[in-house]
């Protein structure tokens, strides 16, 4: 009998991974492009006629937006029109990688794009909700526009997909300290992050998937 050994990391050892493995020539623009592209493919699995189905997307301004950027766009292939909801001003995005993906969406008459300083006009009556808010970048009180839409995901009775973490959630100790997404199911990458086993019941079901990052990538950080 075969044994799997379940190793969870930090937050802090999951950033020097994907560090490491930028260094080594896998570029963080192919890890967002695999995170997405597998977070949009549980989707279509779940739903595999997406034609008739409404699915909003919010999005923060950090690279968790980016993986939902790139989840839209690939769920628009699937014949679907998604709508994102990006959480602040285009010119306030923080990395080139989701300023590249965002810039897509723009030219892309087959995805929806709101900018919302206030989400209490979005339509909340939807089939899907995925968050790409906050992912592993928590700290302290959440703030506006990101309250609000935790609140309305919440108060939504779409199925709920969290990329990488629930927004709120802390996932090195589990511990939601201000509001979280409630998930029903959590796609995260490469590996569980070491907290989320112990804040579950926000997790949903957690699926961990690998995005690409060469096991070399780990060398020096998992002891």
């Amino acid at each position: 009998m075969k044994f799997c050994i379940v190793v969870e990391i930090t937050v802090k050892q999951m950033m020097q991974i994907e560090e490491n493995g930028h260094q080594m020539g896998f570029f963080r623009k192919l890890m967002m492009e695999n995170a997405g592209a597998i977070t949009a493919r549980h989707i279509v699995e779940r739903y595999p006629d997406l034609t008739s189905k409404k699915i909003t997307i919010f999005a923060g301004l950090g690279n968790n937006g980016g993986d939902a950027f790139v989840v839209a766009r690939h769920l628009a292939a699937f014949g679907c029109t998604p709508t994102v909801v990006l959480l602040g001003h285009p010119d306030k995005i923080k990395t080139e990688e989701a300023r590249s993906n965002w810039k897509i969406l723009e030219k892309m008459n087959s995805v929806n794009l709101i900018l919302a300083s206030d989400v209490n006009d979005i339509i909340r009556d939807v089939d899907v909700m995925v968050d790409g808010i906050l992912g592993t970048g928590i700290s302290g009180k959440v703030r506006e526009p990101y309250s609000s839409a935790i609140d309305l995901i919440n108060q939504s009775h779409a199925f709920k997909v969290a990329v990488d973490v629930p927004s709120g959630l802390d996932p090195d100790t589990g511990m939601v300290n201000d509001k979280c997404v409630k998930a029903d199911i959590t796609i995260t990458f490469h590996k569980m992050k070491i907290g989320m086993p112990k804040g579950q019941d926000m997790c949903g079901k957690i699926m961990v998937e690998k995005i690409g990052i060469p096991p070399e990538a780990e060398i020096g950080v998992l002891l």
